[in-house]
């Protein structure tokens, strides 16, 4: 049985914004089982946003735990990131799940994978998925030589460039935002 999988995130923090979008495909086998899935989701009253790849049901169990483990450690998302990761390597039922996710709050982004890692990714740009390393090389290539972009601009440039390369994304890109707070 062929599990439906989700594919490209593209996350940004550029110019007091970030911006996390993901295209709205997804796939079974080398089929499109949908070309308009939500992969984006808002917690915490919107101040936290998370994006998916992988597989869909996978993904949902855990945008669900992330969001208990915010509501248990009072909406730091670093720490119920790190408290997730945690439990998705040594739970026998999480262990299981096929996904990976970007999270992101006013400060900060975050890769999550199920092997325990919670990543601080280079250069302000994290990206997951089918399509992840053309949308990091554009992303990379925006975020250098296109500065007066915005990151929202910048992220769905990036998917948009590797939904013409990759046959996992898709061109339905939904991108949200947060404002982002400047480091000291």
């Amino acid at each position: 049985m062929q599990k439906i999988k989700s594919t490209t995130v593209v996350a940004i923090k550029h110019r007091n914004q970030i911006a996390i979008g993901a295209d709205g495909q997804a796939t079974m086998g080398n089929t499109v089982a949908k070309s308009n899935v939500r992969k984006i989701r808002k917690l915490q009253n919107d101040k936290i946003v998370t994006g998916f790849a992988g597989s869909t049901a996978d993904a949902f169990t855990l945008i669900e735990r992330f969001d208990e483990k915010l509501n248990s450690y009072g909406g730091n998302m670093k720490r119920a990131a790190i408290e997730l990761a945690k439990d998705w390597r040594t739970d026998r039922y999480l262990r299981k799940l096929e996904a990976m996710m970007i999270v992101a709050d006013a400060s900060e982004l975050l890769i999550l994978s199920g092997t325990g890692d919670v990543l601080e990714p280079d250069n302000d740009i994290a990206t997951i998925g089918s399509g992840s390393m053309y949308a990091q090389a554009a992303a990379l290539a925006l975020k250098k030589h296109s500065s007066e972009l915005s990151a929202e601009e910048m992220v769905k440039e990036s998917l948009s460039i590797a939904a013409d390369i990759c046959i996992y994304t898709n061109h339905n890109i939904i991108v949200e935002t947060l404002e982002a707070v400047s480091a000291k």
